[in-house]
């Protein structure tokens, strides 16, 4: 295990008219379940379907229609408890949670408020090189999402989808540990990342699987210490809710803006009042959504229609033992493993299936040479053609070859690249092309030393400057490279040059 150490960013300070102000931020991150069908019923998730075409009559709320719990979505929920190194309780219940929405065909949504699936966790952010946040998780419950109002299909009427209703949501709870609006991304980043390799959520903010809603207070400085000792929330100030962020960028803007705002009317002698706001990222502002309800506002009770849900340790255990390698724990493997650097282990590894493609291009082959090649090569043009890892036309197995090609010294770096391209416009075997069209790197030093002998002698005057001047040299490494279409291997043109020169 690397041995890192970490140290804790400064909370964010905000200068006001009265003094500075420091940032206090949790976060509710919802989270779909990575399931093919709902909670409560055995309509499809997919995805893009056609308006209300994945709707079981339990999910339209039909006279009658019980819901029934899908186990897969339990044990997705106890895999990221684990992932998160937290409690799993082994007794939850569901609740009902009564408001009316046009979306919601029961009335309520069937949630977990005194009864969670998950206990505390714990989320290690990562803030920059040895520099991170421990992030604590109060809780993760389970609930089902409602459905989609939209309202800019006709101008003078709303029309109501329900294909996501009833469809199986994690929210996870932190505390208000986080201090600033980049370390707010940077938890919502971590968070996504550990959820894909656990591969309980897809993470995809555009679909809606993976959204946030951001608390946000202030205080002065010293008061969150306060806090820490006491536990006394009202040293932390009073907060607002901002609503369905589902994008990094904006959840910072967010952030810094509602804070401005609490700070503008603290300053002014006014109170903040505790609501549910949204972002307007276009006006650059949050506005007032309603006020914010407490757990009565919502007639909280047991749902009659489910039992308590009790689960076996010897479940539990079975589910942790079949746990993926997780981000921290791959990042720490690949600097001691491939003996690279944590920023590329961390480049690697920020997204499971790049993480994936690696593994496989390194295997058995020089990990630092691989990891440059992937990272800049690969990442590089992948970026510039607006593809992701999965799109690539150059197989892991492809570049794992080119690799092989250059460690085995059959093709040098230039070869190599024209070789990568060859290969992502034709396909085809690397071990192949470089075959068929004559792409052998030349190693017959005789061969070389004729080049060479042949470029010293036909340019005297350059000789004597590169006997002045060492550096210069490396115009004649460059011309003996040209003549030999870039096939010559290059150590052994700079030592011959440099022995003939007398350098």
């Amino acid at each position: 295990m690397l041995d890192l150490t970490y140290e804790t960013p400064k909370p964010k300070v905000i200068a006001g008219a009265t003094g500075d102000w420091e940032l206090v931020i949790g976060l509710e991150v919802h989270a779909q379940v990575a399931s093919k069908a709902k909670l409560f019923s055995g309509a499809s998730t997919t995805f893009g379907a056609e308006p209300n075409s994945n709707v079981a009559f339990v999910d339209a709320a039909m006279p009658g229609m019980l819901p029934v719990i899908n186990e897969f979505c339990i044990e997705q929920a106890v895999r990221t408890g684990l992932g998160l190194n937290a409690e799993i309780n082994l007794r939850s219940a569901f609740d009902r949670k009564n408001y009316f929405y046009p979306d919601l065909p029961q009335g309520y949504q069937i949630s977990q408020l005194y009864h969670p699936i998950v206990g505390e966790g714990e989320i290690l952010v990562d803030m920059g090189p040895g520099v991170a946040r421990l992030v604590r998780v109060e809780r993760i419950h389970l609930e089902q999402d409602a459905g989609k109002s939209i309202h800019d299909m006709d101008p003078h009427m709303s029309f109501v989808d329900l294909n996501r209703t009833g469809v199986a949501l994690m929210e996870i709870v932190s505390r208000p540990d986080i201090r600033g609006p980049e370390e707010a991304a940077a938890y919502v980043v971590k968070l996504r990342q550990i959820l894909r390799y656990l591969g309980t959520c897809d993470g995809n903010m555009q679909n809606g699987n993976l959204r946030a809603d951001v608390n946000v207070s202030i205080c002065r400085p010293g008061d969150y210490e306060k806090y820490q000792a006491t536990q006394d929330f009202s040293h932390l100030g009073t907060r607002c809710e901002i609503k369905n962020m589902n994008s990094m960028r904006f959840i910072q803007q967010a952030i810094d803006v509602e804070a401005k705002r609490q700070i503008a009317l603290l300053e002014d002698g006014k109170e903040v009042v505790q609501e549910t706001r949204l972002y307007d990222p276009d006006k650059g502002e949050t506005r007032s959504m309603r006020s914010k309800e407490e757990a009565h506002d919502y007639r909280y009770f047991p749902c009659p229609d489910l039992l308590p849900l009790e689960i076996e340790q010897a479940w539990v255990d079975e589910i942790k033992a079949s746990l993926p390698e997780l981000p921290d724990a791959k990042r720490m493997r690949f600097v001691t493993e491939y003996g690279m650097t944590e920023y590329d282990a961390s480049v690697l590894t920020a997204d499971v299936d790049n993480a994936t493609y690696f593994e496989v291009v390194a295997t058995g082959r020089d990990g630092k040479l691989a990891a440059n090649w992937v990272i800049n090569e690969l990442f590089g043009r992948l970026k510039k053609e607006d593809l992701d890892i999965g799109s690539s036309p150059v197989s892991a197995e492809q570049l794992g070859g080119i690799v092989e090609l250059i460690t085995n010294g059959e093709i040098s770096g230039k070869i190599a690249k024209d070789l990568f391209e060859i290969v992502w416009t034709e396909g085809g075997d690397p071990a192949n092309i470089v075959e068929a069209r004559g792409m052998k790197q030349v190693t017959d030093t005789g061969a070389i030393e004729t080049e060479v002998d042949r470029i010293i002698a036909e340019n005297p005057a350059q000789v004597e400057k590169a006997k002045m001047n060492p550096k210069l040299a490396g115009w004649f490494v460059g011309q003996v490279m040209k003549a030999t279409g870039g096939k010559a291997n290059p150590k052994a043109v700079n030592d011959l040059v440099a022995a003939k020169l007398g350098l």
